[in-house]
């Protein structure tokens, strides 16, 4: 049933998402989609509600790209019913639907309380795919995107406990590993996914610890 939903979805995914150049991609949303019903078969939880949540969680994205401002995803979910509306769901799953996306990016780390299985496999999936060798590309991606600097070796290199994309914290993309990507091997939710967080996370900051080396001349 879900492989009928997403087929159904994917022309008007396709097409809502086909200028994106920030990272936040058609295949991300795939790789994202993956990533998560993979989870839910470990953990469980609804893969009908999880699986179109992940597929359809990035509208927001577009939305901000359009308006050159941030749109946070409660912002998105007119838009995600209107898409919703092509496919027969019960009104209980479309409101879990929207719950997982409006949610999906507040994190319990940031002092949020976010008890919901479904949401939660949904931060760890879209976590997952924002770090290692994939997350190194769309990073860059993001900041170029966005006008965001390579990187600045004037401005220290602290990590932000309070870091938040809405209040433009990003003093440039290497910045960013710091502010967030670093710590979302420890911030993940589900026991599934931790060792390849740490994984990822390890090939990251040797990633950056060559780019320091390459920066400064020493290699």
């Amino acid at each position: 049933m879900l492989e009928e939903y997403i087929k159904k979805l994917r022309p008007f995914v396709i097409e809502l998402f086909k200028k994106d150049s920030s990272g936040h991609d058609i295949s991300h949303l795939e790789r994202t989609m993956n990533i998560a019903l993979h989870l839910q078969e470990k953990e469980g939880g609804d893969r009908i509600v999880i699986g179109i949540a992940a597929f359809l969680h990035d509208v927001h994205r577009i939305m901000q790209n359009e308006t050159g401002s941030f749109v946070s995803p409660k912002d998105s979910l007119d838009t995600i019913k209107t898409i919703l509306s092509n496919i027969n769901l019960t009104q209980e799953q479309i409101d879990k639907i929207c719950y997982c996306i409006e949610y999906h990016e507040q994190y319990n780390c940031n002092g949020n309380n976010v008890n919901d299985l479904n949401t939660l496999i949904l931060q760890d999936a879209d976590n997952l795919d924002a770090i290692g060798a994939i997350g190194i590309g769309r990073t860059f991606s993001y900041g170029g995107a966005h006008n965001v600097i390579m990187y600045d070796d004037k401005i220290p290199l602290n990590e932000k406990n309070d870091y938040s994309e809405s209040n433009g914290d990003n003093e440039s993309t290497i910045h960013h590993f710091y502010h967030k990507l670093f710590k979302l091997g420890d911030n993940m939710n589900t026991t599934s996914v931790k060792e390849l967080a740490t994984e990822r996370i390890i090939f990251m900051k040797k990633f950056v610890d060559e780019f320091f080396k390459e920066w400064k001349g020493e290699k």
